[in-house]
């Protein structure tokens, strides 16, 4: 092959992917395993962790209780979760959460009804004779997987496009070979 039809080649190639690399856009959904919004913090008389999976339908949000070094959990410690989105539109929920005894960690489930994606304020409230505390923290519920066929074909795109360029690169092996 001769330089000038690689440099043409290569240049007729730089439109396509300045076109694609400007389509590109940041993504902000959540679609994975859960993730922590608080993480190791003092609250009252324990040391807590939120994790969450904040799904529209159905959000579900884990707390890990620990004790601080060389103290115990209190024996009759009350876990409650407060729910309410940052723009207001309902009044915060208050949902007393259940130990998950799936695990060998001090650990309480919620599981959360939300509408819509937005942004909420998750705030865990501790209650016991040893003391009280609350920690909140923000975060985004987001959709279970694409809205509708056109986002799932966005998605799909660059699969489609890898897969159409492996064809093409097969039978333009199979002419020259022929």
């Amino acid at each position: 092959m001769s330089m000038l039809r690689i440099q043409r080649c290569r240049l007729s190639r730089a439109p396509l992917a300045l076109t694609l690399a400007g389509m590109m856009a940041p993504a902000y959904a959540h679609n994975g395993p859960p993730f922590p919004i608080i993480d190791n913090k003092r609250v009252g008389p324990c040391m807590i962790a939120l994790w969450t999976h904040p799904d529209i339908g159905t959000g579900t949000f884990w707390i890990m209780v620990d004790p601080p070094p060389g103290e115990a959990v209190p024996k009759d410690l009350h876990v409650r979760l407060a729910v309410q989105p940052l723009e207001s539109r309902v009044p915060e929920r208050v949902y007393d959460v259940a130990r998950d005894e799936s695990t060998r960690q001090l650990q309480y489930k919620a599981l959360v009804p939300f509408d819509r994606q937005e942004f909420i304020r998750a705030r865990v409230i501790l209650d016991s004779s040893a003391g009280t505390g609350e920690a909140s923290a923000t975060v985004e519920i987001t959709p279970v997987g694409p809205g509708s066929r056109w986002e799932l074909l966005l998605y799909l795109s660059p699969f489609l496009g890898i897969a159409f360029l492996w064809l093409r690169a097969i039978t333009r092996r199979r002419r020259i070979a022929l």
